[in-house]
């Protein structure tokens, strides 16, 4: 009873002792994650970004995408039966960072890819209001506009490589000349249209 109350009226001592356990229960939680080859050994038949691919998804993420839209499928009926398999980590243990999020303001975009075509989705980021009449989506008009120079494609291969995406020299190499020129519509496509089939096995994965 004296040491409850020793701690108790000790609001530095307390403190100190919910952090200590707080910490213990996160490690015991989380550092075997680093161990388990189901978090961190990549899915069998994984690739990795386009050059156009990863330009439109760093586009993705500075037009404030993930905010409305995650990419994490969660193990529910109600989520697997309207997008298909949950999400596993092994599918993105090459994302740096990841991109799941937790707002579900618009669907979830984890295997959008190939579900409609490159033409609805230039139209749907033009003007959404075109192809789902009661979308909240704003318009991404300069993504028309904008193209790409390509000029620090190459530095975020090596940047990535560095993290241990397994991106090849000849990737790196043509890297700029990849995407130059392009519009970033073209990219932010690209992009989508590669979420859910970086992998061979996206049609049953484990």
């Amino acid at each position: 009873m004296i040491k409850h109350e020793l701690i108790e009226k000790n609001i530095g001592l307390m403190s100190l002792l919910i952090i200590l356990v707080i910490s213990g229960g996160g490690l015991a939680e989380i550092v075997p994650l680093f161990f388990q080859p189901s978090t961190t050994k990549p899915i069998e038949g994984l690739r990795t970004y386009t050059a156009l691919e990863l330009e439109g998804r760093d586009i993705y993420i500075r037009e404030g995408c993930t905010v409305c839209h995650t990419q994490q499928i969660r193990p529910f009926r109600a989520e697997t039966e309207r997008y298909g398999h949950f999400s596993t980590a092994n599918e993105h243990v090459w994302e740096h960072p990841h991109l799941w999020g937790s707002k579900r303001t618009g669907p979830d975009l984890a295997r959008v890819g190939a579900r409609y075509s490159d033409d609805w989705h230039r139209a749907h980021l033009y003007n959404p209001r075109d192809v789902v009449p009661e979308s909240k989506m704003p318009s991404y008009p300069w993504l028309f506009e904008n193209k790409l120079s390509g000029d620090d494609t190459a530095r975020k291969f090596e940047v990535q490589r560095a993290l241990g995406v397994p991106f090849t020299d000849e990737q790196i190499a043509g890297a700029q000349s990849a995407v130059r020129g392009k519009y970033e519509i073209d990219a932010v496509v690209a992009y989508l249209q590669s979420l859910g089939k970086l992998h061979t096995n996206y049609d049953k994965v484990r």
